[in-house]
């Protein structure tokens, strides 16, 4: 058996710049923990809500909690690390240092789903820091095209990290003994699929392009797209997403009438942004429905959007259909 590399040779390797190896070596430690305190589970105490409630307005469980002190004390400690930005937190934590980088992230993507031992994961994106100043909540707002790499660790029956750095995107798995090796060199996403994620219970509320979509799924060989779909929805975006990666097929959480106000539910700068680029960059497409999500200007911090990712074709179908109105 061929030995597989670790994350260090691998980032050894990389053109990308050695401040920007730095960050991404000390998330992946920090998801390395992460891992076993996920794993952990009721044994640890880790279980269960936390009593409080978020900036999102969403009840905390005790890992929410944990997992973001987690990750908060391993970027303030990483040199490089000018600032960072938590979905479970209302503003910026500056680190004191000026430029390098800027790191948002969501601590544990999928939370409501640890207590019945669901897949649930990290997410986190890195951005250039303004130089010669501390930065400023502003300075995070820049689109996706910025992003000097992203990546999220899915703590599932393997451990996986997958990241995109310069270009491509690779996956490691983690070892028993806590290492991160290679075992996915260059995933990508076939430009056709048969599946299709989405939470079918709010259908009523959708827009009708939306609808429609769906619709033509729905209706297998006999309906106007002619194929039989399965559906797929595991409520955790970084379990979706990593299915998609690793198969194909379309997530979608578009924009309902419940919250008519609120564009999406998913956050722009901790989870469509950075999935987005791993997903063109594994040859797929993610857009807002229309608008590819990387060319969306970010106005606020905790800003949501809809969300339409994966196989391109199936991307593309989801625009003709808004585009129809």
């Amino acid at each position: 058996m061929t030995a597989l590399i670790d994350l260090a040779s691998h980032l050894a390797g990389d053109p990308s710049s050695p401040a920007v190896k730095t960050v991404v070596a000390d998330i992946a430690a920090a998801c390395a923990r992460i891992s076993r305190i996920v794993a952990g589970g009721a044994i640890l105490g880790n279980l269960g809500a936390a009593g409080v409630v978020n900036v999102q307005d969403e009840e905390q469980k005790k890992l929410d909690i944990l997992t973001n002190d987690l990750l908060s004390d391993a970027l303030k400690a990483c040199q490089p690390v000018a600032g960072l930005a938590s979905e479970e937190l209302e503003e910026i934590e500056p680190t004191g240092r000026q430029g390098g980088y800027l790191v948002t992230f969501d601590p544990l993507d999928g939370s409501s789903n640890i207590d019945v031992n669901v897949s649930v994961g990290t997410i986190f994106s890195i951005l250039p820091a303004p130089e010669g100043r501390e930065p400023t909540e502003a300075d995070f707002l820049q689109p996706g095209r910025h992003q000097v790499a992203a990546g999220y660790a899915v703590y599932g029956p393997q451990t996986m990290l997958v990241l995109t750095l310069t270009s491509g995107v690779v996956g490691f798995t983690l070892s028993a003994d806590d290492q991160w090796l290679l075992t996915h060199a260059a995933p990508t996403i076939a430009p056709d699929a048969a599946e299709f994620a989405i939470n079918v219970s709010n259908q009523r509320h959708w827009a009708a392009p939306i609808r429609r979509y769906v619709d033509g799924c729905l209706a297998g060989k006999e309906g106007p797209r002619a194929k039989n779909f399965n559906m797929r929805w595991v409520a955790s975006m970084v379990a979706d997403v990593h299915r998609i990666l690793m198969r194909g097929g379309i997530f979608l959480y578009p924009w309902d009438a419940r919250e008519p106000t609120k564009p999406g539910k998913l956050r722009l700068m901790y989870e469509a942004n950075p999935m987005a680029l791993i997903v063109e960059r594994a040859g797929g497409k993610a857009t807002d429905g229309v608008t590819p999500i990387l060319d969306l200007a970010p106005t606020k911090l905790h800003q949501r959007v809809p969300v339409v990712l994966g196989s391109a074709n199936e991307v593309d179908e989801v625009a003709r259909e808004s585009a129809a109105g």
